[in-house]
């Protein structure tokens, strides 16, 4: 019976499987983010969205008056500590999707929809980069691993930067990647460009020369040194770009710069250099100013990331460092010996090399005693991609074994079909647990822990951090604010900000007549947040209040989340 299969060369098929991997997994984020509430940093920027999207329309009506200098700053200076490209486009989108088009009924899920779709091109990138640099099935199981990671799934919801720096940073370690295995100018070019809208999107982007400029020279190195002894220095061509081309990209698409280039980028830079401490809690601890606990990123790493995928990780990180100690080996040999080497693992592109600088650019700086850990994991997800691409290879490595051992039972048992079953069951046993665990973390992703060190609940008793931007507010009202307070009622909202809480009323998600005040003395019901640095909030609503004993606790698996104070 005829079979149909791919070929062997990774082409367009594969990028349409890429693709259909990320455009169902903004089905799933579409249809979950209803019912997640909004963190402060989102209110922000709608606001700038808003801003932002105005001024390309005057531009696009009356180019003359958006030019002018007083207009260009009215516009952007609405949240210019932070560069432009995801607040354009979630303006954008809000603007055709949301006021033109109609697509979504709210607004929120219209801001939110591009940083959805750049969990889509996380995923799309990881699916072909993993298919090209091990093989197919690497790239569909790390794709798969990538998405299914709770906090990967909690910020993709969000109009945020942290997911699409990811989705960015991996394109562009991508792109130079293939720039560098086909001596592409057209690639090269194509790096610059796709590292300028790194810089446009988060300043992690900052970070990324270190892992592909030192790679390109090592790849090139031999060209390097022929120019060096004929007197000519020989430059690879994606390194030219990424310093001529990315900051002009990111000068193009951010006006901000426009009236004052140099002030106001080294503005930008030293707001993000010195960034002030916020609070965090970490083993029953809380940091709010430096050093940063050395074993924060470790941990907070095993006690998130689902356990298979680490063990994977962990076996596909071992077979390419067996490799690289073969190879090191055998060029050792070679210069001792002076014999010729016998080619073991020979890489042109140098892969293992990209993809281990890669990883430890985007984790290194968590080690520093200086570096804030406010954010939780989000600072560092550009590394997760490669920590999925390596977990996919081990899934191959693990699915070949299992074919040495059991292939000869299975064909004599049912022949091919049985060993696409066996594929397949291995495949599920790999993805079940992950996904269970992601689907039962929404829609409190902050409060998650891995079933490794106890489940949320193992998580909260060992001190780590449930929360924080505000976001669990919706939950607590939508179970019981707009069910039980009176009409006209006053409501503490604690940690949420106002933009939220308008957001919020404006789509029906809170009931339009509570009113939010600043203070639990000033409010019929209280909430409180729990994170370790606001304990005092709860002594503050119980005086308040006249009782120490809630009336609604928002949990999950039984850990509180939100506590809701009611006046007697």
């Amino acid at each position: 019976m005829p079979t149909w299969r791919l070929p062997d060369r990774i082409g367009w098929r594969d990028h349409i499987i890429g693709a259909a991997l990320g455009i169902a997994y903004v089905v799933w984020l579409l249809n979950t983010a209803p019912s997640l509430g909004f963190p402060r940093d989102e209110g922000v920027y709608f606001r700038a969205g808003e801003s932002y999207v105005r001024w390309w329309r005057l531009w696009l009506s009356t180019p003359v008056e958006a030019l002018k200098p007083s207009a260009i700053d009215g516009a952007w200076s609405v949240n210019s500590e932070h560069p432009p490209l995801m607040k354009t486009l979630f303006g954008v989108s809000w603007w055709f999707l949301h006021e033109q088009l109609h697509v979504f009924k709210d607004a929120t899920t219209a801001f939110r929809f591009p940083g959805m779709a750049s969990a889509a091109l996380a995923i799309w990138t990881t699916y072909i980069f993993g298919a090209r640099a091990y093989s197919r099935s690497a790239g569909l199981v790390g794709a798969c691993l990538l998405g299914l990671m709770p906090r990967i799934f909690f910020h993709a919801h969000l109009a945020c930067f942290d997911v699409p720096i990811t989705g960015m940073w991996i394109l562009c370690v991508y792109i130079h990647w293939r720039a560098q295995r086909e001596r592409s100018i057209v690639l090269a070019i194509a790096t610059g460009v796709v590292f300028g809208l790194c810089l446009a999107t988060k300043h992690n982007a900052w970070m990324l020369p270190a892992a592909c400029i030192p790679h390109a020279f090592f790849v090139q190195r031999k060209e390097i040194w022929a120019g060096l002894r004929s007197g000519c220095l020989s430059v690879p061509a994606s390194v030219v770009a990424m310093v001529i081309l990315g900051p002009l990209v990111l000068y193009a698409l951010w006006p901000h710069l426009w009236n004052d280039p140099l002030g106001r980028a080294s503005a930008y830079m030293q707001f993000h250099l010195n960034h002030e401490y916020y609070n965090i809690e970490f083993l029953g601890k809380n940091y709010f100013s430096p050093p940063s606990p050395k074993s924060y990123l470790p941990v907070m790493v095993l006690a998130t990331v689902p356990t298979i995928s680490l063990a994977l990780a962990a076996v596909g990180m071992g077979d390419r460092a067996r490799v690289g100690a073969i190879r090191l080996a055998g060029w050792l040999r070679t210069r001792v010996h002076f014999t010729q080497g016998d080619g073991v693992g020979v890489d042109p592109a140098e892969t293992d090399l990209l993809l281990a600088l890669s990883f430890a650019v985007a984790v290194g700086p968590f080690f520093l005693p200086k570096t804030p850990i406010f954010g939780g994991t989000k600072h560092w997800l550009p590394a997760y991609p490669v920590l999925a691409m390596f977990a996919g290879h081990g899934f191959t490595l693990v699915r070949q074994r299992m074919h040495d051992v059991l292939g000869p039972w299975i064909e004599r048992s049912a022949g091919r079909m049985g060993r696409w079953g066996a594929d397949a069951v291995l495949a599920l046993s790999v993805l079940v647990g992950p996904l269970a665990v992601t689907a039962h973390s929404h829609p409190f992703g902050l409060s998650c822990y891995v079933p490794l060190v106890g489940g949320t609940a193992g998580g909260a008793s060992l001190g780590l951090n449930r929360q924080f931007w505000g976001f669990t507010t919706q939950s607590a009202a939508a179970e019981y604010l707009n069910a039980r307070a009176p009409r006209g009622a006053t409501v503490f909202i604690h940690d949420t900000t106002w933009d939220s809480w308008a957001r919020m009323q404006q789509e029906g998600r809170v009931r339009a007549d509570l009113r939010a005040v600043g203070s639990p003395s000033e409010a019929d019901f209280s909430l409180v947040q729990h994170e370790l640095h606001m304990n005092e909030v709860d002594y503050s609503a119980w005086v308040a209040v006249g009782t120490d004993a809630p009336a609604y606790v928002v949990q999950q698996d039984g850990v509180p989340i939100v506590s809701i104070y009611a006046r007697r």
